[in-house]
């Protein structure tokens, strides 16, 4: 049998935004469960492409492997003050931190997996969310009518009933905000950079002939013509998202190992 050179290259911020969509709740709820399930997707393609049968237990597959990578960027673990809850935010100590660091964990603990960590930078200050921009533009319409009825008191003209409707819709938005209404300007930085220059790397130093990338992002097409001019085969996994023209152009093949979700394109 060939023995094969190949790398799989996943995106894990893509990677974690499209699990829900992809595997049950069991194989995605704990960072050692997800680290499981990113080997599983490796172990997958590889056997694909190799052609070891799928219930191979022997870890024969792995003797086809150059390097299997994990592109992700470090939680963000500044302090700063929620303005909807009011109170002081110690992100390092948030859920999402503490899963993070765990699934790191546990992927460097695995054989042939390599991680390659960015950084998080603040951009800005909090952000309320998309949804909350209508409501905002429609009170601005209400501002003559409030201060009317401010500077009028009893004397200040009653609503109608579809005015009254209309106000109490507005009113509800901001009872019912919660702490996610309200982002920190976050920026994830050096992660796309690292999977480029991996690409170029492997390529040139033809330390791998065949390279798997997990990955939704078009940003990417400049590196798989590189990689394909220099004859590696490139393969696209884009866990059943739809993908630009100009990438499926520069690629060798567009194959998700996953099953088919039922609403692929959400």
């Amino acid at each position: 049998m060939r023995v094969r050179r190949i790398a799989v290259m996943i995106d894990g911020g893509f990677f974690l935004r499209r699990l829900p969509k992809l595997v049950p709740a069991h194989h995605r709820t704990t960072p050692e469960q997800v680290a499981e399930t990113a080997r599983h997707l490796c172990k997958r393609h590889v056997q694909r492409l190799s052609g070891i049968a799928e219930d191979d237990n022997d870890g024969r597959w792995l003797d086809q492997v150059y390097r299997l990578f994990y592109y992700d960027a470090r939680p963000y673990d500044g302090i700063s003050h929620h303005p909807l809850l009011n109170r002081r935010v110690e992100f390092a100590k948030s859920e999402t931190a503490i899963f993070r660091d765990r699934l790191f964990q546990e992927l460097r603990s695995k054989r042939k997996f390599a991680l390659r960590l960015g950084h998080v930078t603040k951009e800005s200050d909090w952000r309320l969310n998309a949804r909350l921009t209508k409501p905002l533009l429609k009170i601005r319409q209400w501002l003559d009518r409030i201060e009317s009825t401010l500077l009028q008191g009893a004397a200040a003209p009653t609503l109608t009933e579809p005015e009254s409707r209309e106000l109490q819709k507005l009113l509800e938005v901001w009872r019912t905000l919660d702490d996610g209404d309200a982002q920190l300007g976050l920026r994830q930085k050096g992660v796309d950079m690292r999977i480029g220059l991996d690409i170029a790397s492997m390529t040139l130093k033809q330390q791998a002939d065949t390279i798997v990338l997990v990955t939704g992002d078009s940003d990417f097409a400049p590196a798989a013509k590189l990689a394909r001019r220099e004859g590696v085969e490139f393969i696209l996994d884009p866990l059943w998202q739809g993908v630009t023209d100009e990438l499926n152009e520069h690629v060798d093949g567009i194959i998700s190992v996953f099953p088919k979700p039922t609403n692929p394109q959400h």
